[in-house]
């Protein structure tokens, strides 16, 4: 079985997350989004709440699951027996910083990574301006799935 996990904090989950899980299924039997639990960090949503919400979106394809962890995201593909780490790129900045990450997991754990570029129109969606909009009392609707 081939499985890919796709990893983040999801805080929120926006519309390019969405892409990247749905461009991503046509390769995998199975999609593992785990969502990274990090105690130092102050979330806007519990942790429960963003697996409910990712729960809810997919709860028609039963080829993605939902989990959470704390540990390194390599020790947990390889805990779910994961053959790629799946990440979403929107720029070069992203590009470099994934690269670092993915030479690290596959030095220490034998793990690839998938790299899969923002659709246009999602290379300027991050959780981080999606948190500032809801922040202000902005509307962030058009970002979410």
């Amino acid at each position: 079985m081939r499985i890919g996990i796709f990893v983040g904090s999801f805080d929120p989950f926006t519309i390019g997350h969405d892409s990247i899980v749905r461009r991503a299924l046509p390769l995998f039997d199975r999609i593992i989004i785990g969502i990274g639990v990090n105690e130092r960090k102050q979330y806007m949503q519990s942790t429960e709440e963003r697996k409910q919400k990712i729960e809810d979106l997919y709860k028609d394809e039963p080829r993605i699951v939902v989990k959470t962890y704390s540990d390194l995201t390599v020790d947990f593909a390889r805990r779910e027996q994961a053959c790629f780490i799946i990440k979403g790129v929107r720029s070069v900045k992203d590009f470099e910083y994934e690269r670092e990450q993915a030479d690290i997991n596959r030095q220490i754990g034998g793990v690839e990574t998938l790299l899969l570029y923002a659709e246009p129109q999602h290379a300027s969606v991050s959780s981080g301006a999606v948190r500032e909009l809801v922040h202000f009392g902005k509307d962030a609707s058009e970002f979410l799935p």
